[in-house]
């Protein structure tokens, strides 16, 4: 078959959910509102826990990488997808198309890492709360926020550069929202069984081992907040807790549908309402999953703009 991505020149046309629905409009506005809702929630999220130092605590530093991730993820498929389709023009670059695949598999597996080390964080704080300024010294604190950064931008250039090296077909048009691997390689002119056999691997060691390791520290959590003696500890426990779980449920839920099932069991139509979910609607819930429910952000929300309010009125 003729090959067209011989230069760098070369482009993909998105087919993304806005263009296979019957129901656009509607539902470029829904996402519309739902990255406005990312965008200012985790915004607000990251002034107030920078600004606050009340909330410079190991908890609220990992939440604040969390805000960051969600901002970076969601801005690199949202604005791209609502400008092209109110401009009728789905094109992306070869390069644009490295780019992506490349932040996409950054953020996402940066994410993964860092709900697991906010996991063990809330398992060292009530499992251990005498010991939990030692284990979650900064310097520890630090490598937490480092290490999901490295090892997952690092495993994202080694996926990246061979996900497109590979020759790609004349037909152009990716079904999906973004340019993600999966399906990127129902274009390729090659042989990518055994490649797809690595995006597995990568998609079991990035996603089981630290779900395994969330899974044990809530279970351990659950045990020690169902002996605690105050009511009033065990329901922030719980309180708290809860509100992780729900962001882990989300988050590796979708990722494991996109990355882990095998492609013959989801179609084109269903990956692309998976990425919109944890591409747009899970970096929008986030921060209100976390804020909404917990006293000491909110508390930090009304001084941060209490300060505002005093600096404009004098």
């Amino acid at each position: 078959m003729e090959l067209w991505n011989s230069t760098l020149g070369s482009g993909f046309i998105l087919m993304g959910i806005l263009n296979d629905s019957g129901s656009p409009e509607l539902i470029c506005v829904t996402i519309s509102v739902l990255y406005m809702l990312a965008l200012t929630s985790n915004s607000l999220l990251l002034l107030v826990i920078t600004m606050d130092a009340r909330l410079h605590v190991p908890m609220y530093l990992l939440l604040r990488q969390l805000s960051l991730m969600d901002l970076l993820f969601t801005s690199v498929v949202t604005p791209k997808a609502i400008v092209d389709f109110l401009l009728s023009e789905n094109t992306i670059s070869f390069g644009g198309c490295a780019l992506q695949v490349f932040l996409v598999l950054t953020l996402g597996g940066a994410e993964d890492l860092l709900l697991a080390f906010m996991a063990y964080d809330r398992y060292v704080a009530i499992c251990h709360p005498l010991n939990y300024m030692v284990l979650m010294r900064p310097r520890v604190c630090w490598l937490l926020v480092a290490t999901p950064w490295i090892l997952a931008s690092l495993s994202a250039i080694v996926y990246t550069v061979y996900t497109m090296h590979y020759p790609f077909c004349k037909a152009r048009e990716i079904s999906h929202l973004l340019c993600e691997i999966p399906p990127l390689l129902k274009l390729a002119c090659a042989d990518t069984s055994r490649y797809e056999l690595m995006v597995y691997v990568m998609g079991v060691t990035f996603l089981i081992p630290p779900l395994v390791a969330i899974l044990a520290s809530y279970t351990l959590i659950l045990l020690t907040v169902l002996h605690m003696p105050s009511n009033e500890g065990r329901q922030k426990a719980l309180v708290t807790c809860s509100s992780h779980l729900t962001v882990v449920g989300m988050f590796y839920g979708a990722a494991t549908f996109m990355y882990v099932l095998p492609s013959s069991l989801h179609s084109p139509k269903q990956d692309n309402i998976i990425s919109v979910f944890y591409t747009i609607v899970t970096p929008a819930l986030n921060p209100l999953i976390y804020s909404l429910r917990n006293k000491e952000v909110m508390g930090a929300l009304r001084r941060v703009l209490r300060k505002y309010m005093l600096r404009t009125h004098s």
